[in-house]
């Protein structure tokens, strides 16, 4: 079983690829220079999303650097005891709506600090699963068709990812209990 799951996976994108390519055709599409324009397209977006990402990434560097996690996380260390919810998960909390990079970085210390098995560990990789980069997704996309007003999908976007926070220590507690 394990292996027709492996041989499917491997070739799923190129049949895939094979099969768009084969649609076009069929449409009489010129499949390689639409292939080509889009690539230019793709080279000129990246370009116009450098600026943003730049803006993002220094504002995550200096909130770390500056202490401001940490405060946050000392602050709010009697309400997460009385929620039995470990201290040690809220910087993962607070930093994977901004960024999937340093979110990972920080699921990979608690892993390794705590171990894949332990409720920390647990719990990093189910909230890493279960929520987005939200910041990210709205800088680069909003960003990439100019639009300036994000308002609500950031508070939709937010919510959603304090839900899969809650649901992640509602399933990791029901499902492997406290250690």
């Amino acid at each position: 079983m394990l292996h027709w799951m492996t041989t499917i996976s491997i070739w799923m994108i190129p049949i895939l690829i094979l099969c768009i390519l084969m649609y076009g055709t069929l449409k009489r599409v010129p499949t390689y220079e639409t292939f080509v324009e889009g690539g230019k397209e793709g080279i000129s977006m990246s370009f116009s999303l450098i600026p943003f990402l730049v803006g993002m990434l220094v504002a995550i560097s200096v909130f770390r650097a500056s202490g401001a996690l940490d405060f946050i996380v000392q602050s709010l260390n009697p309400l997460l005891s009385f929620l039995h919810f470990p201290s040690e998960v809220l910087p993962l909390a607070i930093i994977r709506p901004i960024s999937g990079t340093a979110a990972l970085g920080i699921t990979s210390d608690l892993i390794s600090v705590y171990g894949p098995d332990s409720f920390v560990g647990r719990l990093a990789a189910t909230i890493q699963g279960s929520t987005d980069t939200t910041f990210y997704v709205l800088t680069v996309y909003f960003g990439a068709v100019g639009i300036k007003k994000m308002g609500d999908a950031l508070k939709v976007g937010l919510l959603a990812d304090l839900i899969g926070i809650i649901a992640a220590v509602i399933v990791v507690t029901l499902v492997f209990g406290m250690n």
